[in-house]
This record gives C-alpha cells, sequence and structure tokens, in this order.
C-alpha cells in the first residue's frame, strides 16, 4: 500500500517529523538515523523526567544498528520500508535482548530471546528498537502506572493520565521520544491513550496483525487472545498506512499456506465520504465540552461536501453491545489476574450472540463508508489510582458512574472486530486533546485510516504538546 497522505514538514526538530517524512529524508541523505536517534534521546533526557513514558533503554545496540544504517544508506542499500528508522516498543510486547516485563514485577527480570513476530516484522522492515514504554499491571488499565516505573503522565497536562495501556507509547510519540510505536488493544489500549494524547492511533480488524508475544500474564506469548489486537501509534494518518502494510500479515505457522490481502480505500476526497455519526447516546453521560467538538467536526465534514447522517444507527442495542462485548474481554483478560472461572459453554454462546451483532454492522456499513463515535466518554482525566478497576468511580459531566465505563465505545466496537482509527480533531478549552474513533467495516482498515487523514485534514490533525515544543 502506497502512502498517499502529506503531512507538512513544520517542525524543525526532526523528532517531531512523521514516521513517513524521516523515511523520506534517511532515503535523499538528508538525516541520518544516527542523528535522528540522538534527537530522540535528547527528547527522552529532556522531557522524561515529567512524562515517565519510557521505562528501559538499549542505547548502545541501536547507536550500532543506527551506524550500520547509515553506512547501508551510504551503500546505496535500503533495508526496507522503515530503514534506520529508531522506535521504542510497548513493554507488554516481547522484545529480543531488551527487559520486557507487562508492567508486572514477577517478570521485572524478563529478558526475551525471540521478539514478539510484529516486532520482528518492524525490525525485518528496516526498524531500530532502542526502548521499551510504560504500562499498567498486564496491561490492566485505561491509565499507565506499576510499582516498578511508577506513573506516566499526560504531556499535555502532567496531573492528568496518558490512558492506558498503551500510555507510555502515546506519550512517547506526542513528545518526539520515538518515531513511532506499536500498542496492544483489547479494551481501548490504542485508541485511549492517543485520543488523550492528541496523536493517531489504529485498531486494526481483528486478526490482521499477529499478537504472539504479548506479556499478559507470567507464561503469556504464546497464545493470541480474543479481541486484542496489536495497532501503530502515530503523529499522522499516513504513518498508520506505512505501518500496516509492515505489520498486517499471517503469523509465521500460517504464512505457510494463508495470504492476507487488504482491500484498498474506496474514499479519495471528503465529497465522496458517506459518514454516519453516532455522539448523542442518551443511555450513558459524555463530557458535553467534547461531544462539542465531535458535532464541529461533523458540521466541518457537511461543508466540504461529505455526506453526513446524524441520526442512522446499526440495528442493536447500545447497552446491551457494550455490556455484552465487555463480558467478551473480561473473559479474555481472566488469565492475567488468576480467574480462570468463565466456562467454554458461555463463551460459545456469547461468541453467537457477537455473530448476530456483527451481521448487524455489516448491514449498516452497506450504506455508510465510515462511523464516527466517541473514543470514550471524556478527554483526559486526572490520576486516579485508588481502588481497582472493578471499584473505582469517575465523574463524566457531573454524573459518577463506574470506572469501567470508560471502556463502552471501545468494546462496543473492539468486541465486533472492527477496524478503528483514533484521529485528533480538537481540543477542549483546557487545551486537552480530543480524538474521534473512525470505524469501517471488518477488514476495511486502509478505509478507516484515509478517512482519518481526510478528516484530520479538515480539523487540524497532531500537534505537538508545550511541554514538548
Amino acid at each position: 500500500m502506497v502512502c498517499r497522505y502529506a503531512s507538512p514538514m513544520t517542525a524543525t526538530d526532526p523528532a517531531l517529523w512523521t514516521t513517513t517524512q524521516q523515511v523520506a529524508a534517511i532515503r535523499r541523505r538528508e538525516l541520518g538515523s544516527v542523528e535522528l536517534l540522538d534527537a530522540q534521546l535528547a527528547r527522552v533526557e529532556r522531557l522524561d523526567p515529567q512524562v515517565n513514558a519510557v521505562c528501559t533503554l538499549s542505547i548502545d545496540d541501536a547507536r550500532v544498528r543506527a551506524r550500520a544504517a547509515d553506512q547501508a544508506t551510504a551503500d546505496g542499500e535500503v533495508w526496507g520500508p522503515l530503514h534506520g528508522v529508531p522506535i521504542t516498543v510497548k513493554d507488554a510486547i516481547a522484545t529480543a535482548g531488551i527487559r520486557s516485563t507487562g508492567g508486572s514485577p514477577q517478570l521485572l527480570d524478563h529478558v526475551p530471546q525471540i521478539d514478539a513476530e510484529a516486532v520482528a516484522a518492524l525490525k525485518q522492515a528496516g526498524a531500530i528498537v532502542f526502548g521499551k514504554t510504560n504500562v499498567p499491571l498486564w496491561s490492566g488499565d485505561l491509565q499507565t502506572f506499576n510499582e516498578m516505573f511508577g506513573t506516566t503522565n499526560n504531556p499535555w497536562d502532567l496531573a492528568r493520565v496518558p490512558g492506558g495501556s498503551s500510555g507510555g507509547a502515546a506519550a512517547a510519540v506526542a513528545c518526539g521520544m520515538t518515531s513511532f510505536e506499536i500498542g496492544t488493544d483489547i479494551g481501548g489500549s490504542v485508541r485511549v491513550p492517543s485520543a488523550f494524547c492528541g496523536v493517531f492511533g489504529h485498531k486494526p480488524s481483528f486478526g490482521v496483525i499477529p499478537t504472539l508475544g504479548y506479556l499478559d500474564e507470567p507464561n503469556g506469548g504464546v497464545t493470541e487472545s480474543d479481541v486484542n489486537v496489536f495497532g501503530p501509534i502515530a503523529r499522522g494518518a499516513d504513518d498508520l498506512e506505512l505501518l500496516l502494510g509492515v505489520l498486517a500479515r499471517p503469523t509465521v505457522e500460517r504464512a505457510v499456506g494463508w495470504r492476507l490481502d487488504l482491500p484498498p480505500a474506496d474514499v479519495h476526497d471528503v465529497r465522496s465520504l458517506r459518514v454516519a455519526t453516532w455522539f448523542d447516546e442518551p443511555s450513558i453521560p459524555m463530557d458535553a465540552e467534547m461531544i462539542g467538538v465531535l458535532d464541529g467536526v461533523a458540521d466541518r465534514l457537511a461543508e466540504a461536501g461529505a455526506s453526513v447522517d446524524r441520526k442512522a444507527r446499526p440495528q442493536l442495542d447500545f447497552t446491551e453491545a457494550w455490556h455484552a462485548g465487555g463480558w467478551l474481554i473480561s473473559s479474555a483478560t481472566h488469565i492475567s489476574d488468576g480467574d480462570h472461572t468463565v466456562h467454554h459453554v458461555d463463551w460459545l454462546v456469547a461468541d453467537r450472540v457477537r455473530a448476530r451483532r456483527r451481521h448487524r454492522w455489516a448491514e449498516f456499513f452497506e450504506n455508510f463508508d465510515v462511523l464516527l463515535c466517541p473514543v470514550t466518554l471524556t478527554p483526559a482525566f486526572a490520576h486516579h489510582q485508588q481502588g481497582t478497576w472493578a471499584n473505582r468511580e469517575i465523574v463524566v459531566d457531573g454524573v459518577t458512574v463506574p470506572y469501567f465505563a470508560l471502556e463502552a465505545w471501545p468494546a462496543l466496537i473492539g468486541s465486533a472486530y472492527l477496524p478503528s482509527t483514533s484521529t485528533p480533531v480538537g481540543r477542549t478549552t483546557a487545551g486537552l486533546p480530543v480524538g474521534v474513533q473512525v470505524v469501517a467495516p471488518f477488514l476495511h482498515d486502509y478505509q478507516a485510516i484515509a478517512a482519518s487523514a481526510l478528516i484530520s485534514d479538515l480539523v487540524g490533525g497532531y500537534e505537538v504538546p508545550p511541554i514538548a515544543r
């Protein structure tokens, strides 16, 4: 898939360019891999004492590899589409030779011998891993803290969360500490941090990117969990397209006989875009200012000539659907907390009900290219570490709701296996980023990314947080 979306190279520091721009500059010999690594490490040194996004560094090996990349460039060699780009990887994903803990003290000294297949794909494409980014315990929260590495802060407001569980990843991308990141998402863990930190994140269709090597319990990494996906986090929609092209593939075992050929996007300008919006959901409270920003996006799309339908809905009940999706997510994550009480027959029944919901989603998308909906109930909230996922509460628009209700919109979409691109579309009066889910039909990942690019061209997209300027 060839990237079609150009992002203006407005920042003077190459660490803040998109990956697509960095790759192009390296190939033109206008930017060296060592130079880019040094620029990123300078940002880690300057910003990370406040943000605390990067939990492990492997600088010496990365510098050796970066020098080799620069020599290859000088010799006219290209390792792949990510030639010479230095990156960090979420600490829940196994990375050979670098400590990978899943946020748990049980894996404090765990150094994998082999890469997760997704990490191997990035390295084969020419990327250079120089560090790991912070996660909550077993990636089980929508904020990011653990007893080993402490709390990761939102670069837009250090008193607030960066989201979770890929909070360290999204914060690092927002601050230019890394070219891009690869996160995991079972209940919003790519989409929510991307929205909270003002960057782009793509939750792919289930099964599109191998998730072997995911550290969700002490013996994890050898199987793939229901609903869970790996997805890229970046500073531009063009990067998401590039990275999906690198990452999307069958597992190594299945590649013997399987091939993956995702359909290209069939929307090329705003006027051809058929959009449904689902922002006004009376069954659950949502931040009014955030919804105002999202309504403004719909207005801009309509003014630019897109077909925008604000009333159409899939034939399903919101509360029932997200609760059912949340049950499936919970069933898949029980192993992380040692709870093995889910009976297989119960999961089979729930999966059959999900199949009917997925059919309703497919019918809905016969009339629309994408659905726009909230990423979660609110922009980034203040750090809230007391209690647990099950018993915390949070106030949204003056209404107290269970903390786990933050999963409502992510669960609605993710449990149905749909692709969704979290897209930055504005900020609140307090300066907090607002994101929107751009949801497409199953396996139409490039369509979600293409629509995300068109939307961000209209309303702004990524901006550098003040702390990182």
